[in-house]
């Protein structure tokens, strides 16, 4: 779809789609307007600030082309390039600058990044675009030969429930907030199963029933995922040819769905197929495996909408809608715990953590509350560890770029935490690995909720546990080699004394939070020989954690 030089002609205006902004149903393209460029790019940049999942990156470029072909059918004005195209250019500015130029626009229109280092870039460019920049500097920046001055405007993604400009009414800046809170507000503004005033079924949340483990009964049970087959060949070869580096094995085949007919499709499935089951297996995992079975473990009752979710090729309201007309039209094969499960997450804690994200940066991400500063292990990046917990879900997030939200929190999120892993570490790791990740979803639930680095503006405790929670909830500790109820011996779970060794660490800290008070009365009921012995075998295993 790049256009060649003899297509080139001036436009009005050149408005910038970024790779999370496919959604189809903004309000820019519901006139066509011929004085309008849209600009869609693949950028080296956006390959280099993290290393990403190629998965990750095969979806984003596949949505981004096909987003862009169905605006051009539409018949709008849209250039689309590849990093073939923008090589030359140092970044997204340069980019920019050129082609303003190139096209001699009277107008730059943007939408509002959803990440705090885009939304920087893009208005820094735009005070040095609007005459506040000196005549050198309009040369550094390629715009020196402009025939007009350019104004520009930043508009709505209208992807959201909140608009962003609506954000600072519910969140300020390092203060504690709490998503249940929240939450209950956004049911009653956006009348979202409520009768009145009140909650649909008379209570407002259903987590209580919602963390069941699967039994082996169950799992014969679990739904075939309904998976694509998009052709990234084409991708694969010029990220080969730019040298990107990237994580897992670059298939010919993608997954991930790549457009809102394919999102449309998955939202349907997971709506019959899956919600009827999400909310009681919600938190459960499993490595039960066999020659039927062993290509739904990883995606059990998921939705695996959160790509495109993220990258808005379908909306958060027409996700609720979906799950809730399923509800409503199941006869009671679907219950409300089910339904009031998923809706939380979509209405409440996504919307939760970007409020989070966007009251606190820049500084967010520096925010190291509990001073960890270990190295992430190398089998982060292999899954070669003896812990079969760990093995499991560091490897399906190598194969898939996907876990689900308990694999992310309480197994390689609670071990890095009581480990002490250097946040910045961690955060890399997630940010990179998982198809969904964007900076303003990840930082929140990594830093903040994962880690409690932001010292409790997530989470009122830290999410910290033994091999005794992994075991209640998943089939992950029959199969290991180390032993789940044992704490002291080469044999017990790393997990065990970690956990002891990163409590009894922060105590100062934690001490006085009453939803912790029973985890430390246990510990002072056992001798100071046992104590000493578990906190010995942690900092054994915390100075050998890439042999673990």
């Amino acid at each position: 779809m790049t256009k060649t030089d003899s297509e080139y002609k001036n436009y009005r205006e050149l408005r910038l789609i970024l790779g999370e902004q496919l959604n189809a149903g903004h309000s820019w393209y519901q006139t066509k307007d011929e004085s309008v460029l849209y600009v869609i790019a693949e950028l080296k940049q956006e390959q280099e600030y993290v290393v990403h999942h190629v998965q990750k990156i095969q979806s984003f470029f596949s949505a981004m082309n096909q987003f862009a072909d169905a605006l051009s059918k539409a018949g709008h004005n849209v250039l689309y390039l590849t990093l073939d195209d923008t090589s030359d250019y140092e970044n997204l500015p340069d980019l920019l600058a050129h082609l303003l130029t190139r096209y001699q626009c009277q107008q730059f229109s943007y939408q509002q990044p959803d990440e705090y280092r885009l939304a920087n870039q893009l208005a820094e460019f735009c005070t040095r675009l609007s005459g506040e920049a000196s005549q050198s500097e309009l040369s550094q920046l390629g715009l020196s030969k402009l025939s007009k001055k350019v104004t520009w405007q930043c508009v709505e993604t209208e992807h959201f429930c909140l608009s962003h400009a609506e954000l600072s009414q519910y969140f300020q800046a390092e203060k504690h907030h709490r998503m249940e809170a929240f939450y209950r507000k956004l049911r009653k503004r956006f009348n979202i199963l409520m009768l009145g005033d009140e909650p649909e079924g008379g209570q407002w949340n259903y987590d209580q029933d919602n963390r069941n483990k699967l039994k082996p009964s169950d799992i014969q049970d679990i739904p075939q995922p309904l998976l694509m087959s998009n052709d990234v060949s084409d991708i694969n070869e010029r990220l080969s040819r730019h040298g990107i580096k990237y994580l897992g094995e670059a298939q010919q085949q993608l997954i991930w769905p790549v457009n809102r007919q394919q999102a449309l499709s998955l939202l349907e499935f997971f709506c019959q197929h899956c919600l009827p089951f999400f909310g009681r297996f919600q938190d459960a995992m499993t490595c039960q495996a066999n020659d039927v079975l062993s290509d739904r473990q990883w995606s059990l009752y998921h939705s695996r909408l959160s790509f495109a979710l993220n990258s808005k090729m379908i909306s958060p309201h027409k996700v609720i809608d979906a799950a809730i007309n399923a509800y409503r039209a199941s006869n009671g094969e679907i219950s409300l715990a089910q339904v009031e499960g998923f809706v939380r997450q979509i209405l409440g804690w996504r919307e939760f953590v970007r409020g989070i994200y966007w009251a606190n940066m820049p500084n967010y991400h520096q925010l190291n509350a509990l001073k960890a500063e270990q190295a992430l292990p190398s089998w982060f990046w292999t899954a070669d560890t003896k812990m079969n917990c760990l093995h499991h879900a560091i490897k399906q997030s190598l194969d898939y770029a996907y876990a689900h939200h308990i694999q992310r929190l309480m197994v390689t999120g609670n071990f890095c935490m009581i480990a002490g892993i250097d946040p910045d570490e961690v955060d890399a790791w997630y940010l990179g690995i998982y198809v969904d990740a964007l900076e303003w979803v990840e930082l929140p639930n990594t830093r903040g909720m994962s880690q409690f680095a932001d010292g409790g503006i997530v989470g009122s405790k830290p999410y910290a546990a033994s091999g005794n929670y992994i075991d209640k909830m998943s089939d992950y500790c029959k199969h290991c080699h180390y032993k789940v109820k044992e704490k002291l011996g080469d044999n017990a779970c790393p997990l065990n004394s970690l956990y002891w060794d990163f409590m009894i660490r922060h105590r100062e800290k934690f001490g006085n939070n009453p939803r912790l008070a029973f985890t430390y009365r246990n510990w002072d009921k056992q001798s100071p020989q046992q104590q000493n012995a578990v906190l010995d075998k942690a900092q054994t295993l915390l100075q050998n954690l890439s042999s673990l």
